[in-house]
Order: C-alpha cells, then sequence, then structure tokens
C-alpha cells in the first residue's frame, strides 16, 4: 500500500486528516446555495409574472433590475455589500448592521439570492410567455379567471418546461458559491486555499475541492434527469411521434 501512495503525486494522508474541514466546507458551500436558491426562486416567480404581463409600472423596474444584477459579476455584487455596506453611517447605526450586514456569511446569501433571482426571473418571464396559447384558449373557453389560468395552468406548464434551463442555473450557482471564499467563510474551495497555504502545497486542496464540486454537480445533474422524465415525458413522447412522421419508409433515401 505504501508503495502505491508512493506513485501518487497528491499527500492523501493529509487529505484524510482534514477531512472534518471539507466536510463542513460542503455544508456551508450547499447552504448557501440552496438557500439562496429557495429565496431567489420564491422571489422570481411574482416578478416572473409582472415581467410577462408587461405591467406599465413593475415591468420596466424588473428589467433595471435584471438587466443590473445579470449585467454584473457575482464577486462585484458581493463586496459591494460586504465591504461597501458599511461605508454609510446610516447602515451601520441601523438593526441590519450588527446580526446581518456585517456578517459574511448573510452577506453572501443577501448577494447570491438577489443574484440568482435575476436569472431565475428572467427563465421564468420566458417560460410564462412562451405558454402555448392553446392550453390559455382550452382554459379560457371552460369559463377560468385570469389569476385560476395561472394557478392552474400557466404556472405549472411553465415550470416543467423550465426544468432544463433551471438546472443550468443551479448548478451555476453552486460554482459561483466560490465567492464565499474571498471574504473569509470556509466553503469548500476556502478549505482548499487554507490547507494549500496551512502546509505549502500546490495541488492538494485545490484538486480535492474540485472532486468535491465534481460529486456534487454529478448529483445535482442525477436528480434534474430524474425530473425532466418525470415531468416532461409528454414533450418526449411528442418528439418521438414528430420524428417517426418525417422518417422516411424503409429502403427510401
Amino acid at each position: 500500500m505504501e508503495n502505491l501512495l508512493s506513485f501518487i503525486p497528491l499527500d492523501l494522508p493529509l487529505i484524510v486528516q482534514n477531512l472534518d474541514r471539507f466536510l463542513h466546507g460542503v455544508w456551508v458551500t450547499l447552504g448557501l446555495t440552496f438557500l439562496s436558491l429557495a429565496f431567489g426562486g420564491a422571489m422570481a416567480v411574482p416578478l416572473a409574472i409582472a415581467r410577462a404581463s408587461r405591467h406599465r409600472v413593475l415591468n420596466p423596474l424588473i428589467w433595471a433590475y435584471t438587466y443590473v444584477f445579470r449585467g454584473t459579476p457575482l464577486l462585484v455584487q458581493t463586496y459591494l455589500l460586504y465591504y461597501g455596506a458599511g461605508q454609510f453611517q446610516f447602515v451601520r447605526d441601523s438593526w441590519l448592521w450588527g446580526p446581518v450586514l456585517s456578517q459574511a456569511w448573510w452577506c453572501a446569501l443577501i448577494a447570491f439570492t438577489l443574484n440568482t433571482c435575476a436569472y431565475t426571473t428572467e427563465l421564468l418571464r420566458g417560460a410564462v410567455m412562451d405558454t402555448p396559447k392553446g392550453e390559455v384558449e382550452a382554459a379560457i373557453a371552460t369559463g377560468m379567471s385570469p389569476r385560476g389560468r395561472l394557478r392552474r395552468i400557466v404556472l405549472p406548464s411553465a415550470f416543467r418546461r423550465a426544468i432544463p434551463a433551471y438546472s443550468n442555473e443551479v448548478i451555476f450557482m453552486l460554482h459561483g458559491s466560490v465567492v464565499a471564499s474571498t471574504i473569509t467563510l470556509q466553503d469548500i474551495l476556502g478549505v482548499g486555499r487554507w490547507l494549500n497555504g496551512r502546509y505549502y502545497l500546490a495541488y492538494e486542496g485545490l484538486i480535492t475541492a474540485a472532486v468535491l464540486y465534481f460529486i456534487i454537480v454529478f448529483a445535482i445533474t442525477r436528480v434534474f434527469r430524474w425530473l425532466e422524465r418525470r415531468y416532461l415525458r409528454h414533450l418526449e413522447r411528442r418528439r418521438d411521434a414528430v420524428v417517426r412522421n418525417i422518417a422516411p419508409p424503409m429502403g427510401v433515401k
């Protein structure tokens, strides 16, 4: 076993020795990622509805919000909140300063939530606007109210069709969570950087972090693959039917 480890250019015993730190980093990363996705997703639903309805007042305000947060890097947004908010006296004097805005974890969560909310808002807006007209017309013909159509027809259909695109947003948010390591939080990358700095290493911490991210992304893709098979099965059947109809008969080129 020792001869085998001598051929591996990594200090595996050191990694195993600090595995508890990496597990804590996984907990911090997953907590920040999925809490921001949950809060951002809940905020994005009404914003997407307002954008899709082209409300005269709300639509331009929401568009400006999504444009700013999608047009600037997440790192800049996090820095502005963590380092910039404390530059204002009224912020330091407010009740939010002590328990929230002075804490790195809360600043990261707020920045991540606002960022993913902007992306999810535009994603859902497109899904709502792409709802097939036939479904809406059928709901109107049955006498559904506008609120009933939105709750029972438009939103469920939009959520189902947004699953593939939203899986990318979840993975992007996970990757973007590495920003937390730049404001003193010990997420996965933060622990990897700490390990390299503590023991003057070049690869061990970063490669371990990369492997952990790979495992998490693999699990996320498996979950969304299952969701697609469960909720988009009717679209696969429709696509297969179209392919069969346009495919040439056997022996015809």
